[in-house]
């Protein structure tokens, strides 16, 4: 896994200054660490940082090809690229690396844009034209890898993170109001945007051309909407074979690499199955990594052992206390790039490091499943909520809820409560959005600390007609599960787990993760088979366990799921809170209205359990307070290194320039952007 950047004119020819993308590359060395790469024409230069994995040797980019007219850097892995470069290499192109990159190159100077469509990976990349001045941008198709743009000043400018873009010094640095009214809706920002003003993302399954001064972008690939009519009609055991089948060969192609590979291990049924498949069937000498917390109620340590024991694997655990995430927090947001809701992405963090420090760059990941197969309770709550919605007034069938959230009903108050909370809004069953309305509409009760000026900056926008307007066609043809599952693949899974708990903390430590429950494949296989088999009555997940039945314990197989949590209230209320929320700092900001948040503080030293609602409201504004901080008002392009590039390639002169200067290449410090010296305390 890597990182890149490029800057590229629009319209006439103009310097590039080989410094600005030395700088550019230098604010994301913590992707690649191993090597770096600089190319710069008169029209274009593209910068790389490497995290060596495949062609460990003679795999340092930009990579060209045989006339030197194509240039690629690259961010990630294509992982049938060994059957592919068999049958360029019988079309007659020749090779100088063993790198995936290299195929990459080459298929697309074949094929063009089509390319993708031959792709099993997850990937970001950019290659320029330089005969005919065009630069081509794309990402794979669920959004595993991120990549930035802005255009400003007549150039495009892209990178893998946008702290990268920042040290542009003529990009302008500003929170989008709309943006940040998505994020305290939807948990993140919808596709295409960012929480900073001008600073888009390339949509996962998108592709871009540039072409003097004309800036296209193409959807090459979609999460599948199939309507019942032609859903796979065959019995579950066949369907389940095949599914095991897709799912082995999905592991077997990512442990495709001349490192070690690890996994995750939370000790739940998606991390398990991945485990026991690479163990079982292709690495017994296999380390895992998993996260214990203090709080019994959010820690799965002994399912993770039990799993280690019975695979014997190499197990480590890591250990997330309140104060470590608090003391974590403002180094997660640097990564991450956005404000969140949630602190569980900083545990996240920590694991990163954890398999850094034991020498491993790469692990297998459970991560999609719960998309993928129908995992989540927002999904059974769609059916429970359309059945419910046929008779309002049945206390029975509101009853239903408790099965979901029986750990939730303790008491009758508690149950009357989630009774009336999931009774809200049965009349609008046909709404689209049905299934997540209601928890998108509880989410944005935190809205309420906005200031007067961020209303008005919001104004009457409708967060929710973008998404009404990206639903496909036949998307009404849907049931309740599959349509809550696009809605979840298409919003939720790449702008929030696959980014902020996965791409963003994982590569802070250079740490490459890969997603086998997201194969394309995979994911286009499941989406033809129908719902009842996915959650079979309230039983989630009800294929997966059938398939990975015969490689786990029954304990974990058949275990009550446990969401992944971390604890928010408890993290976030040490000594620098008060500085970073109190009047001065929210006022400086001018995002949130100072009273409100100082109520919402004290609230916090009067009760003894804080809401779901009260702890999403202290992320939030802490985290958006800390971006601001950290991007908006404290944000220095000149203190960040310069990468010094391994390999530099200067075509303004018609030459290639070899440097092996490895150099002493400091990262940017989150601690330079902050007061004093020291980065914010929580």
């Amino acid at each position: 896994m890597c990182g890149i950047v490029g800057i590229c004119n629009l319209e006439t020819a103009r310097d590039i200054d080989v410094q600005t993308l030395a700088r550019m590359t230098g604010a994301i060395r913590h992707r690649g660490p191993d090597e770096a790469g600089i190319y710069v024409d008169d029209w274009a230069g593209l910068g790389h940082v490497r995290l060596s994995i495949i062609d460990l040797a003679g795999g340092g980019q930009p990579i060209h090809n045989e006339d030197q007219t194509l240039w690629i850097v690259y961010n990630g892995e294509v992982f049938n690229y060994p059957e592919l470069r068999a049958q360029l290499e019988r079309q007659g192109h020749c090779f100088y690396t063993s790198s995936d990159t290299e195929v990459l190159l080459h298929l697309y100077e074949q094929e063009g844009p089509a390319c993708l469509e031959r792709l099993n990976g997850q990937f970001a990349f950019a290659i320029w034209n330089s005969r005919r001045q065009e630069l081509f941008l794309a990402r794979d198709r669920v959004g595993i890898r991120p990549l930035h743009y802005t255009v400003h000043d007549g150039r495009l400018i892209f990178a893998s993170e946008i702290k990268a873009i920042f040290t542009v010094p003529w990009v302008p640095r500003r929170i989008d109001p709309e943006a940040l009214d998505q994020v305290f809706t939807f948990w993140t920002v919808l596709p295409g945007r960012t929480v900073f003003q001008g600073i888009c993302e390339l949509p996962p399954g998108h592709y871009m051309e540039v072409s003097k001064g004309n800036v296209t972008t193409h959807r090459y690939w979609d999460v599948p909407v199939w309507p019942r009519s032609d859903q796979i009609d065959r019995p579950v055991d066949e369907i389940a074979e095949t599914v095991g089948d897709l799912l082995t060969d999905a592991v077997r192609l990512r442990l495709r690499a001349d490192v070690p590979v690890g996994c995750y291990l939370s000790g739940g049924l998606d991390s398990s199955g991945i485990a026991a498949l690479t163990a079982g069937r292709f690495n017994a000498d296999l380390s895992t990594f998993g996260i214990r917390f203090d709080q019994e109620a959010f820690d799965e340590g002994s399912h993770q052992q039990t799993m280690a024991k019975c695979l014997g694997t190499h197990h480590r655990e890591v250990r997330a206390s309140a104060a470590a995430i608090g003391t974590s927090f403002a180094e997660m947001l640097w990564h991450a790039e956005k404000p969140v809701l949630r602190t569980a992405p900083v545990p996240l963090l920590m694991l990163s490091k954890a398999v850094r420090d034991s020498g491993l760059k790469v692990v297998l990941t459970g991560e999609g499943a719960d998309e993928v197969f129908g995992g989540y309770n927002i999904f059974k709550e769609a059916k429970v909520r359309r059945f419910w919605a046929r008779q309002p007034d049945s206390a029975a069938r509101g009853a239903l809820v408790g099965q979901l959230y029986g750990y939730v009903f303790r008491d009758q108050r508690a149950k009357s409560f989630l009774t009336s909370f999931f009774g809200n809004g049965l009349d609008q069953v046909h709404d689209p959005l049905f299934s997540h309305m209601i928890r998108w509409q509880n989410t944005s009760r935190i809205k309420t600390f906005f200031s007067p000026d961020l209303r008005a900056a919001v104004g009457q926008c409708d967060p929710y007609a973008p998404v009404r307007a990206s639903l496909p066609e036949g998307f009404h043809r849907l049931d309740a599960v599959a349509k809550a599952q696009y809605l979840e693949m298409k919003i939720f899974l790449s702008n929030y787990l696959l980014s902020s708990q996965g791409d963003r903390v994982a590569m802070a430590h250079s740490v490459e993760i890969r997603v086998p429950f997201l194969d394309y494949r995979v994911i286009e296989f499941m989406s033809r088979v129908p719902s009842h088999w996915k959650i079979l009555g309230l039983n989630e997940k009800h294929l997966l366990k059938k398939v990975l039945a015969p490689v786990l314990p029954e304990s974990v197989c058949n275990r009550r799921k446990q969401p992944y949590r971390a604890p928010i209230v408890d993290c976030l209320l040490g000594d620098g809170v008060r500085e970073l929320l109190g009047r001065s700092a929210i006022e400086s900001a001018g995002l949130f209205d100072a009273a409100k948040v100082a109520r919402l503080l004290g609230k916090f030293q009067t009760v003894d359990r804080a809401s779901e609602v009260d702890g999403m409201a202290l992320a939030g504004v802490l985290s958006t307070q800390i971006v601001h901080r950290l991007f908006v008002e404290q944000f220095r392009a000149d203190a960040v290194a310069p990468v010094r590039a391994n390999l530099t390639f200067d075509r303004r002169g018609r030459t290639a320039i070899r440097q092996i200067d490895r150099g002493s290449v400091r990262q940017i410090p989150v601690s330079s952007l902050s007061d004093g010296g020291n980065r914010p305390s929580v």
